[in-house]
């Protein structure tokens, strides 16, 4: 008795949309005004203690193990609760544990390594043909996925307003589309650098087919460990959310060591208009060590590391378009990737991706471009920003 009136004031509080719940013992409530938008159905009571805990874990998990059925949209259900003040997400009594955050760098290496190195044939099914996993860039409405990541990779290669004959470190190159595309249509010299040993094959072996060799270099290191080289620009796309809040500061030092003289950089991450943050269960199941920091951090970082903040964009819509298209696409090979993995990774990578949506359209987490240069001012940029669009 005392579990089902627990259960009923922490769900009753949870969501500003009407929810159905059936309970473990057939019975059904309703909580909300109206018609219920989406359907719970509890199989089977998980422990109090565990939501205490960490409630975003233990109903992640919930979720994972068929313990818990949702018919109707998870991302309509998780906007719903990020835009309630009392929520889960928000109330501190839900968050008295959250996973290891800390890591070095052989840590870093294994992070990365868990999520990324999946399988390109994973990634393939669900991804555009760029292999492009960060956010898209959505011109036009009726854009594509993959029109939509090429004008991603323009849209951060023309803020840089490179000169061609000139260097550019792609730090956390993924599978190398904007350094490839840097080389070959911006005319650039190209180092990427990524922990992934599946991303570096694939790079290596696009340099390789497509003889680029010349002008295109991959390394599988940590950025932390490039000596003393120096490029005229860096870019680095969905990199600082995985290095850790201990090591943000260092990020920041490492671009600006990276840059040379009035060089120029483009930082896109996700990031927070209020203070960092994490969430227990994606650091847990889907980006060990991630931590996603605020505004005003990432900007205090970027100052200390002697950087000049040139231009600022947010793409929050833009991300939330991308990561519905992307579980759109990953629904749609469900059955191949539930034989490649098994059943509990299919629910918990669709989780994750209506999970983001939801947290980009409730403005939880934003997605941000951050042009920076080294130098009081940077020769290299012009006045106004009509040449972004070039």
């Amino acid at each position: 008795m005392l579990e089902k009136t627990f259960y009923k004031t922490f769900l009753s509080r949870s969501f500003n949309i009407p929810v159905k719940v059936t309970y473990w013992d057939g019975k059904t409530e309703t909580y909300g005004d109206g018609d219920p938008e989406v359907h719970i159905t509890l199989n089977e009571p998980i422990p109090i203690n565990d939501i205490r805990k960490n409630a975003s874990i233990a109903l992640g998990e919930g979720y994972m193990d068929k313990k818990i059925e949702i018919d109707g949209s998870i991302e309509k259900l998780i906007t719903a609760a990020y835009e309630t003040a009392d929520s889960f997400f928000h109330n501190s009594k839900f968050i008295h544990f959250l996973p290891k955050q800390k890591h070095d760098e052989k840590e870093s290496k294994q992070d990365i390594q868990s999520h990324y190195d999946l399988g390109n044939d994973f990634y393939k099914l669900w991804l555009d043909k760029t292999l492009t996993y960060s956010c898209a860039y959505f011109e036009h409405p009726d854009d594509d996925l993959e029109t939509a990541q090429i004008n991603k990779v323009h849209h951060i290669i023309n803020k840089l307003n490179p000169q061609p004959g000139k260097t550019l470190l792609d730090i956390g190159c993924g599978w190398g589309t904007l350094m490839l595309t840097a080389a070959k249509e911006y005319h650039l010299k190209v180092t990427g650098v990524t922990l992934s040993q599946e991303q570096y094959d694939l790079v290596q072996q696009r340099i390789t087919d497509e003889h680029l060799e010349d002008v295109a270099e991959v390394l599988l290191v940590d950025y932390r460990e490039l000596g003393d080289r120096q490029w005229d620009y860096v870019t680095s796309v969905g990199m600082f959310e995985h290095v850790g809040e201990e090591n943000l500061g260092e990020y920041f030092k490492d671009v600006a060591k990276y840059l040379r003289p009035n060089g120029v950089a483009l930082i896109h991450g996700i990031t927070r208009q209020g203070k960092g943050a994490n969430n227990g269960w994606l650091n847990k199941w889907i980006f060990p060590g991630g931590y996603v920091p605020g505004l005003t951090e990432n900007m205090q970082h970027i100052l200390d590391a002697g950087l000049q903040l040139d231009d600022l964009e947010t793409l929050r819509r833009h991300y939330q378009k991308t990561t519905e298209i992307w579980d759109k696409n990953f629904k749609t090979h469900e059955s191949e990737i539930t034989k490649m993995m098994d059943e509990r990774f299919t629910r918990m990578w669709d989780l994750y991706l209506q999970a983001c949506a939801a947290s980009f359209a409730s403005g939880n987490i934003d997605v941000m471009q951050f042009l920076v240069s080294k130098g009081p001012s940077s020769k290299e940029l012009p006045m106004t920003r009509g040449y972004m669009n070039k």
